[in-house]
């Protein structure tokens, strides 16, 4: 059987590591390959890691500071121009400051978001239902 793929990476304008190799390290010892772009990766690193990696189920976007919505605006053109073909999904701060406005988690989903991550413990299972829901029409490219 083929090894899970996922691509990791904290979106662009965002410098903080420590949850970032934190998820890949429990992602790698539940089986996963992660392939961790690390802090202040742009849309079009995501991008070519997707070209890259075909095979990769999901990318995984972190975001502490706050930023995100600048930060992935040319999701939705990655996505329709079928550089991202898989699931994005995100966690973390999404939001600046300290009250949180509900219409941020539906921007992000406008942007391309797939799927959106309160709490790193839960991504594991997010990404089996990703993986279970995924049409038949789109199955994960085998790589020799």
């Amino acid at each position: 059987m083929q090894q899970r793929k996922i691509i990791l990476g904290v979106a662009a304008s965002d410098a903080h590591a420590v949850a970032n190799h934190l998820i890949a390290h429990a992602l790698r010892g539940i089986g996963f390959t992660v392939v961790n772009l690390g802090t202040c990766t742009p849309v079009e690193e995501f991008a070519e890691a997707c070209r890259e990696h075909p095979d990769a189920e999901a990318v995984v976007i972190g975001s502490l500071n706050g930023h995100v919505h600048e930060d992935l605006r040319d999701l939705a053109a990655a996505k329709a121009e079928g550089t991202i073909r898989c699931p994005v999904v995100v966690g973390g701060n999404l939001s600046v400051g300290s009250r949180k406005d509900p219409s941020a988690l539906e921007r992000l989903h406008r942007l391309g978001v797939d799927r959106i991550v309160n709490d790193p413990a839960v991504l594991p299972a997010v990404l089996d239902e990703l993986r279970a829901t995924r049409p038949a029409a789109e199955p994960l490219l085998a790589v020799s």
